[in-house]
């Protein structure tokens, strides 16, 4: 790996540092910042104008704020105070403003001697500090502050330019330090080694890249921050896509058994068993999909679908075709309840096809095996040996199938279900498993634009179903603001009844489960001012079930699932509800993801406002999986102007999962979305944004194909191996040269 000296200097040295010991603990604790680089790439939030000052109108409650103003007012009290009984207290009010508000400062104690000789009416400043309200009004209560004295004095100097850098901050470390320890390291930008190819930024007309890092610094203008962000956005975009690029080209590059069904194996008798036929998009994805199993490279494909669209039948199948081809599947699922869930569809499904070596089973049967944590030693052993021998030509099981002791006899296809749940690392350990790579199927339920899609899985193709099969029912979704029209809620539970009245069976969802211990760490935790404003905790599982049971729904076979109870006892809970025993199940999350009674019409959402767009969407397609239309109904107590009613209404108003996941993605950061699925790579993005940048992200991915396939080791690219190296951890990178 070529070092870039002066980049790769530590900001925290034992002999000399590059800032102040204390600056760079700081750094290194509270930002991530470590090297000079890492420091360089701590870009400003906003710039702000000297002419022109924050708009206190504007301040976000509980959030440490930067701002530039003017003194309007200092006035010095007296008070008397336990440590200051004889009137002896001080306090310092000082009233800034900026043109389009005002806000308060107040300082105490030996605190207001410095401020109240400095903060004269009249004088200019950057203050921070964190806004809380008092008697009504906003307030910073002892911000740290920097005068902005006039054009000779050195504090304009470290600030250059008529614009000035806010950065992200912390309590412990203000934007104007930072940007002091910024200008520090800056002349070492002329050392930063390119990334991109000097074609592509001669083509593109973008900066090279030490210009960009002074331009987004120390901007003399607008455009200089425009061009700066342009260019840094490339950067982003290309080396994350090159890195992609490469582990495609190297995916490519293994060998895998080709895995074509027989004509008259279990597939096809699986087919002429089906009681329905399948949509044109099952029909037309599951042959994208044998096309691919039947190559001699691993298949590597990403298979979404709108809630309910039908995916499981589609993996089902291509499990079938290689348990035809003499080989063996794998579907990996989040959770127990889910694995369990899909073990007994999946057997339910192939009947007399699911037993294998049994008295009463099919002539090409294949045996159908669940692996999961918490399985009795007798059953887990049986397994083992069922998966180690090839009895077992389909095992679904937890991510317990990644452990050691699990050995295959041949695997031919790993199939993992909800992928933004498991790591790039976690499908390469499964995929490890087999004798040569098997192919790899990941379906999701959650749609995904398509530029996330590239960005977060940009190593797999894509399929997408997007019908519903016949027979599925639409859902009707209203939001029910409990707080504002308590009587919307009694009716909501009128519903509930209705439709049990009617021969079916309603969910009644909750954010909590209800026995936690409260836990002092959590305790301290920030609440959101949306939460403080609430000051209740989110309703729980156990609590809700409890009053329902005692109250609107007496009278009703109510009981609860949670992710809590013992594995057998959610999977009877689960069996009862399925078989019609019980009206009303009232659950945490845990039936987010595939869980399928068809007999189930109604849900309700309690606290809605505390679940994701997504989340929503998902839980919402457990309804109406049935020929009776489906009602979810969203409970909140937010009023109607919150940004978290306009994102259930959001939700109500429309079913098409990827215009919600658009929603989701523009309301959420993106890091929260690229998160773990981006697993390994140590920075998140930081000046694209996924949604926006649409065009550049796609324009880098094939120019990042152009490049890895004209020199995949990169030799050429010294600038680019630096920055692929910062971007990939040791570990992920040795997952990249296995593939």
């Amino acid at each position: 790996m070529d070092l870039v000296p002066a980049l790769e200097e530590p900001l925290k040295q034992p002999l000399k540092s590059v800032l102040g010991p204390a600056t760079a603990k700081v750094m290194a604790e509270h930002l991530g910042l470590h090297t000079v680089g890492d420091l360089l790439h701590h870009y400003p939030r906003r710039y702000e104008e000297r002419g022109q000052l924050t708009h206190l109108a504007d301040l976000p409650m509980d959030e440490h704020v930067t701002v530039v103003a003017q003194v309007a007012d200092a006035r010095l009290h007296s008070f008397a105070s336990a440590k200051a009984p004889r009137g002896k207290g001080q306090r310092l009010e000082v009233t800034i403003t900026d043109g389009s508000g005002r806000l308060q400062l107040v300082f105490f104690g030996n605190g207001v001697h410095k401020p109240h000789k400095e903060l004269l009416p009249g004088t200019r400043a950057m203050f921070a500090g964190k806004v809380s309200v008092f008697n009504r009004r906003l307030q910073l209560a002892h911000p740290a502050y920097e005068l902005l004295r006039g054009d000779g004095d050195e504090a304009v100097e470290t600030w250059a330019g008529a614009l000035i850098p806010i950065y992200p901050a912390t309590a412990k470390l203000e934007s104007w330090k930072i940007g002091k320890a910024v200008q520090t390291v800056l002349p070492t930008a002329q050392e930063a080694l390119d990334p991109l190819p000097d074609s592509l930024r001669a083509g593109r007309g973008l900066l090279p890249l030490p210009e960009a890092l002074l331009k987004i610094h120390r901007p003399h203008t607008k455009a200089d921050i425009a061009d700066a962000r342009a260019r840094l956005k490339w950067d982003e975009a290309f080396v994350l896509q090159v890195a992609l690029a490469r582990r495609r080209h190297a995916d490519a590059q293994l060998p895998a058994v080709p895995r074509t069904p027989r004509a008259d194996g279990i597939l096809t008798a699986f087919d002429d068993r089906l009681p329905f036929t399948l949509t044109e998009g099952q029909q037309k994805v599951s042959r994208e999909i044998f096309d691919d199993l039947a190559t001699a490279h691993p298949m590597h494909r990403l298979l979404q679908g709108e809630v309910g669209s039908g995916k499981t039948m589609v993996a089902l199948r291509a499990m079938l075709a290689v348990v035809d081809a003499g080989g063996q599947a794998a579907m990996l699922a989040p959770t127990e309840v889910l694995a369990q869930q899909h073990h007994r569809s999946v057997t339910e499904m192939m009947g007399e096809l699911a037993q294998g070596g049994m008295l009463g089973g099919a002539e090409h049967a294949t045996k159908v095996v669940l692996l999961t944590g918490s399985m009795g030693m007798a059953a887990r052993r049986q397994a083992l040996l069922d998966l180690a021998t090839g009895e077992a030509g389909i095992v679904i099981g937890t991510h317990a199938l990644i452990e050691d002791k699990v050995q295959f006899h041949d695997l031919g296809l790993v199939v993992v279900d909800e992928q933004h749940r498991f790591g790039v690392e976690q499908r390469d350990a499964l995929r490890g498993k087999g004798k040569q790579p098997p192919h790899l199927l990941v379906m999701t339920a959650t749609p995904i634009p398509r530029t996330v899609a590239m960005t977060v899985f940009g190593d797999l193709e894509t399929s997408v179903l997007d019908q519903l099969p016949a027979g599925r029912s639409p859902i009707a979704t209203h939001v029910v603001p409990a707080a504002d029209k308590p009587h919307f809620l009694a009716r909501a539970w009128e519903r509930v009844r209705e439709e049990v009245g009617n021969g079916h069976q309603a969910y009644v969802v909750c954010p909590r489960i209800g026995d936690e211990e409260d836990d002092p760490k959590k305790a301290g935790k920030k609440k959101s001012p949306e939460d403080e404003a609430e000051k209740r905790p989110p309703l729980a599982v156990l609590d809700v079930a409890d009053q329902l049971a005692k109250g609107p729904l007496q009278g009703l076979g109510v009981e609860v699932l949670h992710g809590r109870m013992h594995p057998d006892d959610k999977d009877a809970v689960m069996r009862r509800f399925a078989a019609g025993e019980t009206d009303v199940l009232v659950a945490t999350t845990v039936i987010e993801v595939g869980v399928n009674v068809p007999n189930a019409t109604a849900m309700v959402i309690m606290d809605a406002d505390r679940f994701g767009v997504s989340q929503l969407h998902q839980l919402r397609g457990r309804v109406g999986r049935g020929s009776a239309p489906g009602l979810c109904l969203l409970v909140t107590e937010m009023p109607e102007a919150s940004a978290a009613r306009q994102r259930l209404n959001a939700v109500a108003s429309t079913l098409d999962g990827f215009e919600l996941s658009r929603i989701d993605l523009e309301q959420r950061r993106e890091g929260d979305v690229l998160g773990q699925a981006q697993s390994g790579a140590r920075s998140s993005l930081r000046v694209l944004a996924v949604i926006e940048d649409e065009e550049v992200i796609a324009e880098a991915r094939e120019e990042a194909a152009a490049v890895v396939a004209a020199d995949p080791d990169l030799e050429h690219l010294a600038g680019l191996r630096t920055a692929l190296d910062a971007l990939l951890d040791e570990e992920r990178e040795q997952y990249l040269e296995k593939g």
